[in-house]
């Protein structure tokens, strides 16, 4: 009899989040998020994603920075979250050739190995991060140039090169 009481509250408790969840979703609306941070045009002063982290500070302070959505080997992408990882855009054109792989690439694999990575998340108006995937949210793929607009800093106690990036604009790129 105690262990179907048991789990009958654990059960309830089950669903009181199950439906905590689905409101919390409910409420938010991906068009509205996409309106105000979608940007029409590219902002002006984007820089690379190593010459912001050679600017910021531990202080978050304002930011446009240029990148290619990307990770190194995993996902850029969070799961659930309205967040990204950016690497800098290569400056040279071998990466521009037909069939090029970066994956493959020893000179891109070298590069990226040392070159800084940008964490970027798009909080709502509670200030929690957006709980929707980005990549479905502003229909992202892993690869695209984008600008992205913010409060950024960088704090080199972490002993890991990465920016933090509190976006409220990002522009896509259009694709070469």
């Amino acid at each position: 009899m105690r262990s179907s009481f048991s789990r009958l509250v654990v059960c309830a408790l089950c669903l009181a989040v199950g439906l905590a969840a689905t409101a919390a979703l409910a409420e938010v609306d991906p068009a509205a998020i996409r309106g105000t941070v979608i940007l029409d045009e590219e902002p002006a002063g984007a820089v690379s994603i190593a010459d912001a982290k050679a600017k910021l500070t531990a202080t978050p302070q304002p930011v446009v920075v240029a990148g290619r959505i990307g990770g190194r080997g995993t996902s850029p992408f969070g799961k659930n979250e309205a967040t990204f990882s950016m690497l800098d855009i290569p400056t040279d054109d071998h990466a521009a050739k037909p069939g090029h792989k970066p994956d493959d690439c020893p000179f891109c694999k070298k590069r990226a190995a040392n070159s800084p990575i940008a964490a970027v998340s798009f909080a709502g108006s509670d200030g929690k991060v957006i709980p929707l995937d980005a990549q479905k949210l502003f229909g992202l793929a892993e690869g695209q140039d984008v600008v992205v607009r913010g409060s950024g800093f960088f704090d080199p106690k972490l002993g890991i090169p990465v920016i933090q990036i509190n976006a409220d604009g990002l522009y896509l790129r259009k694709a070469k």
